[in-house]
């Protein structure tokens, strides 16, 4: 029966969450939603799993909507038997002025009855930082790297503490990285101080080492909220957890299916166009004819499959950031909306057609994709990089059920050669 569980607010952060449970000695199995903890195969998953990562698409979502999903999750966590959470966000803190990540930390605390917990978005793994209650992006500020620019979360400022105070009803702290350095005997008696009870506790943290610091000082916290890097120090019961074998074998068909404007998954798709069969969404097309325009994609990929066997295509959406258009013109849906609703309908043909290996850049993408194939349980499998991995994902659409190697890649994880060398990880 599971103890930990855990809530992500996008699809690609529980996989990535879960990636370093399974890392820490936890049998781990990622949910598609809070139902999936109860029905019908999924349950039996559950119950044979020490920690549960339920997936959900509420980063981005309406405040309210965000809150009543994340309490849904708490309660079948609950009901699961799970007895400590963890709410994982981005390590870049992607929100909103309004929220996600206040409101939802507020709700959690208070459906736990809890006063305080923590706030680590540190993952060292890929360059993500908080010194001074400033988060960085390798050796930029937040704010001073490309986040900048995010089309749908820009982040104009790196300083938690601000991101933070207008989305919760709870004060906004911080604890040092002086402090935490002092060991977790230290921390806790600092987090447990008086003045700080009923506080959003931003932690320093620079090094793993700092994490294990915390982790180790925040066990005798019912909520934990963070990024994936805090699970570094999660020891978890089985050492030996094993990974799922995957669903596919060597010269399968596979695809990359790419939503994400982030400049790392620009970079990627830049490196992968001079070597692997591509093709650009048409914006324009999707407006005017959006089945058409599908079908045409979806034979362009089936045809690539018999031209170039062991090349997966690429779709993709965004060369430059001057593809990125917020709205549309005359009241039509948004381009982002389009990608990623085109890009999901790809992906349901294309297992139809035998895809059985799809890679997928960006949060929005990867929830859209999860949802349009019905996936309900993802199985934690072969590593490609830090915060990605392949996973053996279920599901059931179009009345057929299918197992498919699938990836989730935040837009700024990952090397650039990713989208040629993740399906070496599956040999």
């Amino acid at each position: 029966m599971p103890t930990l569980g855990a809530i992500a607010d996008d699809f690609t952060g529980a996989t990535d969450l879960a990636t370093m449970l399974v890392a820490r000695g936890h049998r781990t199995v990622v949910t598609v939603g809070p139902e999936s903890l109860s029905e019908g195969p999924e349950g039996t998953a559950v119950r044979d799993a020490d920690a549960v990562v339920v997936a959900l698409k509420s980063r981005t979502a309406p405040v309210d909507e965000a809150v009543g999903t994340s309490l849904a999750a708490l309660r079948a966590l609950r009901r699961a038997g799970c007895e400590r959470f963890y709410f994982k966000y981005c390590s870049t803190f992607d929100s909103t002025p309004a929220g996600n990540i206040g409101p939802v930390t507020d709700a959690l605390l208070a459906e736990l009855g809890e006063r305080r917990t923590v706030v680590v978005p540190a993952f060292p793994a890929t360059g993500r930082t908080v010194y001074k209650g400033r988060l960085f992006v390798h050796d930029e500020l937040l704010d001073e790297s490309p986040m900048r620019h995010h089309p749908l979360t820009p982040m104009r400022d790196s300083h938690l503490g601000r991101l933070l105070t207008p989305q919760t009803r709870h004060p906004v702290r911080l604890v040092g990285l002086d402090t935490v350095r002092q060991g977790g005997d230290t921390l806790r008696a600092a987090l447990d101080a008086p003045e700080l009870a009923d506080s959003l506790v931003v932690v320093d943290a620079v090094t793993d080492e700092d994490l294990v610091t915390v982790c180790a000082a925040t066990t005798h916290l019912a909520l934990v909220t963070g990024a994936a890097g805090l699970a570094l120090g999660l020891t978890g019961p089985h050492p030996d957890a094993a990974r799922a074998t995957p669903a596919s074998r060597p010269g399968d068909p596979g695809v990359v299916l790419s939503g994400s404007a982030s400049s790392a998954t620009r970079a990627q798709v830049a490196h992968a166009r001079a070597r692997l069969p591509h093709r650009k969404l048409d914006i324009p097309a999707l407006r005017a004819d959006f089945t058409g325009e599908v079908a045409r994609l979806v034979a362009y990929v089936r045809r690539s499959w018999e031209d170039e066997p062991g090349k997966p295509p690429l779709l993709h959406s965004v060369d430059d950031l001057g593809d990125v258009e917020r709205t549309a013109p005359g009241g039509g849906p948004a381009a982002s909306e389009l990608v990623e609703r085109a890009l999901a309908a790809c992906a349901t043909a294309l297992v139809a057609a035998g895809a059985r290996r799809i890679l997928v850049a960006g949060g929005e993408t990867s929830g859209a994709v999860v949802t349009a194939l019905g996936i309900r349980t993802l199985s934690i499998g072969a590593p490609i990089a830090p915060g990605v991995t392949w996973a053996r994902a279920e599901g059931r659409a179009h009345g057929q059920d299918h197992t498919v190697d699938l990836a989730l890649k935040s837009g700024n994880f990952g090397d650039t050669d990713i989208f040629t060398e993740a399906w070496s990880a599956l040999a």
